[in-house]
């Protein structure tokens, strides 16, 4: 199977955890994610934040919320990691400015918590 494909697949694992996850449970860690797909090492981390950024492009073009925002960083902030901002900023949902990233974040993320189905 292509790297590609697998990709893909693991993506559309991600999505489907975080639409079938009770909104109580969420937003998940990105070891959560990765515990609760069965990854294991090495770079479990890198390949759930690798999916997330393909589901981030999914979202972005087609208009919806970025479902990635369900995922935070374990640091204990409750923010995604720096990859997720950098990624919004590359896609054009977020703009440059980083004193805005907090802000526009938690907007994403309720979005993306009402708009599981």
């Amino acid at each position: 199977m292509a790297q590609r494909d697998i990709n893909a697949a693991l993506a559309s694992q991600v999505r489907s955890l975080l639409l079938s996850t009770p909104s109580a449970e969420l937003p998940m860690t990105y070891q959560q994610v990765a515990i609760a797909l069965g990854l294991t090492p090495p770079r479990t981390i890198q390949r759930v934040a690798k999916a997330l950024e393909q589901l981030m492009e999914e979202d972005v073009a087609a208009g919806q919320p970025m479902i990635a925002a369900l995922v935070v960083s374990r640091r204990g902030d409750h923010l995604p990691a720096a990859g997720f901002f950098e990624q919004a900023v590359a896609l054009g949902r977020f703009p440059a400015d980083a004193q805005q990233h907090q802000a526009l974040y938690v907007i994403e993320r309720d979005r993306a918590l009402n708009n599981r189905h």
